[in-house]
């Protein structure tokens, strides 16, 4: 633990994530460990397989140094541990997130398809199969907005419980007001009665929140109800965020399908930081938002009961 790993991309690295990483860090408290992986020649074909891994790893060497360097520059700047390793880029990423306490990748605005079949994408696999919140910089974050805020996806599902945990420590290490959505589709027959169905999202809304309002008396969390399509929505409220947390969902085996469609949705179409949250570990524990009480160093503070 006690680290935020940070995968840079030699190809096209992303200055908006390694900032959000290394600001992250020095929030926590925490070492930022910056990784380069140099993936293997498939290409059969190519005689010169030797010379093209030697220009594949001096990218490498050049997009790490300069990382290094950008994050030095920072005042203050987190202390940083750079990582030049062979292998295939998300597996590599995937490797290290059990001892992370975040991994932070940039996004390449690829295509949805291109982004899932991709050779050298990380962001479908790494946010599938990692063991810890994943944040996607696809788009910088909005300091500007006063009060500051992070939007938290709310679906009732036992997934979004983690996110829940995370979003709200992450606002109070922020000092940011959270806005806890939940998304309700318009009802397909008229005649359903809407009053007791908005009532009935009401309560499993709260029932959601409760108890977080105790333990972080020092975060305004605003309850808010909307109508309309998950990713339409949370898109929509993400335009002034400083970011976006969701529940990882999904299931199965292969790195797409472990993702929902909603969180498929949002890592494309998100104006904000994506923050990821894996369902809690074996051990049945909150890992996030403990980790984010060692970072503010109160302990004393017992987890809400369900």
């Amino acid at each position: 633990m006690n680290e935020i790993v940070h995968g840079v991309d030699p190809r096209d690295p992303s200055i908006p994530a390694l900032v959000w990483a290394a600001e992250e860090a020095v929030r926590r408290g925490l070492r930022l460990r910056l990784v380069v992986a140099v993936p293997p020649a498939h290409d059969r074909l190519r005689h010169d397989v030797g010379g093209h891994l030697s220009a594949l790893r001096l990218r490498a060497e050049s997009a790490l140094a300069n990382a290094e360097d950008l994050v030095r520059e920072l005042r203050p700047g987190p202390p940083t541990q750079a990582e030049l390793v062979d292998g295939n880029p998300a597996e590599v990423l995937v490797a290290r997130t059990p001892y992370a306490d975040l991994a932070v990748v940039g996004s390449r605005h690829l295509g949805r398809v291109a982004e899932v079949l991709s050779e050298g994408s990380v962001v479908v696999p790494l946010t599938a199969r990692a063991e810890c919140p994943v944040v996607v910089v696809g788009e910088p974050a909005h300091p500007a907005v006063h009060p500051p805020f992070i939007v938290v996806g709310v679906d009732g599902s036992s997934g979004c419980r983690a996110a829940v945990a995370f979003a709200v420590a992450e606002a109070s290490l922020r000092e940011a007001r959270l806005r806890a959505l939940r998304v309700w589709s318009r009802p397909l027959h008229a005649r359903d009665d809407v009053a007791q169905r908005l009532s009935e999202r009401r309560r499993l809304l709260a029932e959601s929140l409760a108890g977080w309002a105790e333990r972080y008396p020092d975060v305004d969390i605003e309850q808010e109800i909307v109508r309309g399509h998950p990713v339409e929505e949370l898109t929509r409220a993400s335009q002034e965020a400083l970011a976006l947390v969701v529940g990882r969902g999904g299931q199965g085996d292969d790195s797409a399908t472990r993702l929902s469609s909603t969180v498929r949705g949002l890592l494309h179409g998100a104006a904000c930081p994506v923050i990821t949250v894996p369902p809690p570990r074996a051990t049945g524990t909150v890992g996030t938002a403990h980790r984010a009480d060692r970072a503010r160093s109160r302990t004393d503070r017992p987890a809400p009961s369900d």
